[in-house]
């Protein structure tokens, strides 16, 4: 689900379980650093480290990589001072998962800083269209 991603991957992995062609985006970090997640995984960062960022808020943002990657764990300090780029490789905005997104700031406001865990809640039961007014 998280690789680093050098400029000549792909812009999307085949999911072998289930045989799906998932969107990999690109979370760049600082105009020099690569960090490929899913799209839905990246618009869910989006909102969580903007909301931190808003507040002028710096934080730890940690992640389990990929095997492909060594298989450990990797931490990059944000902050509003350090430049980001989310770039997604598909065209349709991801639906979000409310219970995700709720744990992910939970997450995001305690000293450990924002892990990025697997997707939390059931599919499709509390998701809403990233583009979609709020309350909807």
């Amino acid at each position: 689900m998280f690789t680093r991603v050098p400029r000549e991957d792909t812009r999307a992995h085949r999911d072998i379980s289930s045989c799906t062609v998932l969107a990999m985006g690109k979370l760049i970090y600082a105009g020099t650093t690569e960090i490929g997640f899913e799209d839905r995984v990246l618009a869910h960062l989006q909102i969580v480290v903007g909301l931190k960022l808003r507040r002028k808020e710096g934080f730890f943002f940690s992640w389990r990589d990929e095997q492909s990657v060594g298989d450990g764990r990797s931490a990059i300090w944000i902050d509003p001072a350090i430049p980001l780029l989310f770039r997604y490789s598909g065209g349709r905005p991801a639906k979000i998962n409310k219970t995700w997104l709720e744990a992910m700031t939970l997450s995001a406001n305690s000293a450990q800083g924002l892990q990025l865990t697997e997707e939390i809640g059931v599919l499709g039961a509390d998701e809403v269209s990233a583009d979609s007014p709020r309350g909807r």
